[in-house]
This record gives C-alpha cells, structure tokens and sequence, in this order.
C-alpha cells in the first residue's frame, strides 16, 4: 500500500479531520483581531511566548469557529423550543478547556475569553477554573489524598456538576468557590458570581473525565464544546520546571506564600525539586487521567517545543 493511500485510510478512520497550521492560519483574514499586543502580553502565562502572529494564526479562526459553534446552537435551540410549543429562552454555550498541568491551557482561557466577548452575539464571556472545586487541604488531608491534589478524586465532582448544571439552566446567579494560588487552598469567604453569561468557559485538568458508576452524569456531558491542549510529554515536563523556577524567584518570595519555605533554593535543588514533584505527581495524573480524556474533545491544539500549535485536529460533524 502506498502511503498516501495509508494516510487516507487512517485519516477516513479516525473521528478527527487534521489541519496544519498553515491551513489553519490561512482562515485568519476573514476574522478581525480585536486585540492590542499589550492585551496578549497581560493574558499570556508564565513562560509562554504567546504573540501577535500566534494569537492571529491560532486563536483568531478558533474564536470564529466556536462563535459559528455557539451561534448555530442558539438557533438550533430556538428552532427546537418552537417545535415543542416552548417558550424560546436563551441557553448559555458551555466550553471545557482541558490538558496538562504547565501545557498552557489557563493561558487560551483567558485568551478566548477576551476574543469571545468582542463578537457581537456574545458579548457576556465568563471564566471558571475547576481549582475553586478542589476539596480544600484540610478535607484532602482527612482523606488521605493530599498528595494526590489535582487528580480526579480530589475534586468535589457533584458541586462542579451542580454549578454548570445551574449556569445552563439559566439561574440568575451561580456561585463557585475560589481557590488562591498563594495560599494553595479554597478560600472560604470568597466566591466566583456568575450571571447568565452568552458563554461559559471552564478550564481544568479533569474537565474531560467520563460519567462512571459513582458519577452517572460528568460535567464533560454539559459540554457544547470542548478544547484538549495537547504536547509531548517531554516538553511539558521541562515547560513545568521551567515555570517552577520562574515562581521560585517571584511569587514563592511572598511572605504569604504557600511555597515560600522553597524561595532560597538554589538553582540546582530547585530544579531538582521541580523533577520530583513532575516524576510523583504531574507526570502520573496525566498519563493516567489527563491525556486518556483527549480522544473525547471537540478540537485538539497539538503544541510543538516552542509551545507555538503546529496542528489542529476538529472532530468530524
């Protein structure tokens, strides 16, 4: 068999159509970027070499395929409520943001955030990260799973489930616990409002997981869209040290700092550390419960070392 007819087969078999970043940025002419490269440089996350010409190629087509998405499903739903003989009433467009730890999936939510909200139809974009659903430290402890902080069971799956279940129900008001990223822990007296957003975002590790016997209904399920920020393993790992290192000399240096006791460090017992919690942690929730979920995304952004996509995979009508 020749490999243009074995890449035709497997591309007929797989659920994806694959797009090269090439083709991918061709689609960006048609769409505006509402964004100044101040804007890019506050969204982008540690470490990240998010720009103009990346924001263009990538994000500018993605908020114009997921505005096609939201909009197309507005009408479905209008069209099917007058069907039923129901009242038409607005049903917010929910996406979920999954991926590893470090791979820059925080980084596109806010971005698509801020691109979403410049369309027209919807203006109203709202942003929740599943940490504010992680059983706070002290519950974590009780449990016995504190070192497993950031896995699917230490996350109150049923309240995150209630929480999107109240936004697409249309509730006029939603709360979300807040999670501080200083004190590594849910702060009890603050909370996440949200009030019948065009558009929810929901951004987390886990966002992906599938209903099982414990959870018959998973939150993926409320899902309109979904986004998995994919790379290769080796490269997140070293994107993560990286970005350890770059807290180690800022944020971990504040006296009310959760990480504070590793701010003097040296350089070589950082990274080291860095490796360890990698190799314990990061590295076995993802390839145990982070990368399984990817198959189950709407699109995939695959990143190259240089944490610029090189491709886009959207899942077939």
């Amino acid at each position: 068999m020749s490999d243009a007819m074995r890449a035709w087969r497997e591309d007929a078999a797989s659920p994806y159509t694959e797009i090269s970043r090439e083709k991918w940025a061709a689609l960006a002419p048609a769409t505006p970027l509402p964004l100044s490269e101040t804007e890019i440089v506050q969204l982008r996350g540690l470490g990240e070499p998010l720009n103009m010409v990346e924001v263009g190629e990538v994000y500018r087509p993605l908020s114009r395929l997921i505005n096609l998405y939201a909009t197309g499903t507005r009408k479905l739903n209008a069209t099917a409520k007058e069907f039923l003989g129901d009242e038409p009433t607005a049903t917010p467009f929910v996406i979920g943001i999954a991926g590893s730890v470090a791979v820059g999936k925080s980084t596109i939510a806010r971005l698509l955030r801020e691109l979403l909200a410049r369309w027209e139809d919807t203006p109203r974009v709202e942003l929740v990260t599943t940490d504010g659903f992680l059983y706070p430290n002290a519950e974590l402890e009780r449990r016995g799973i504190a070192h497993r902080k950031g896995f699917p069971e230490s996350y109150n799956r049923r309240a995150l489930l209630k929480f999107v279940s109240q936004v697409k129900s249309g509730v006029a008001e939603a709360r979300a616990p807040f999670y501080s990223h200083l004190v590594y822990d849910i702060m009890p007296d603050a909370h996440v409002v949200v009030r019948r957003p065009d558009i929810l975002i929901v951004e987390g590790l886990n966002v992906l997981q599938p209903a099982s016997a414990e959870h018959p209904l998973a939150v993926s399920d409320l899902f309109d869209f979904s986004i998995y920020v994919d790379a290769r393993t080796d490269d997140i790992a070293r994107w993560y040290e990286d970005r350890f290192l770059t807290l180690q000399k800022g944020a971990f240096t504040d006296p009310s700092s959760y990480f504070r006791r590793f701010a003097d460090l040296n350089e070589d017992q950082a990274r080291a550390l860095a490796r360890e919690y990698w190799k314990n942690i990061n590295e076995p929730n993802l390839l145990e419960n982070v990368r399984p979920t990817r198959s189950r995304a709407t699109l995939m952004l695959r990143k190259g070392p240089d944490h610029a996509v090189n491709k886009v995979l959207l899942r077939k009508m």
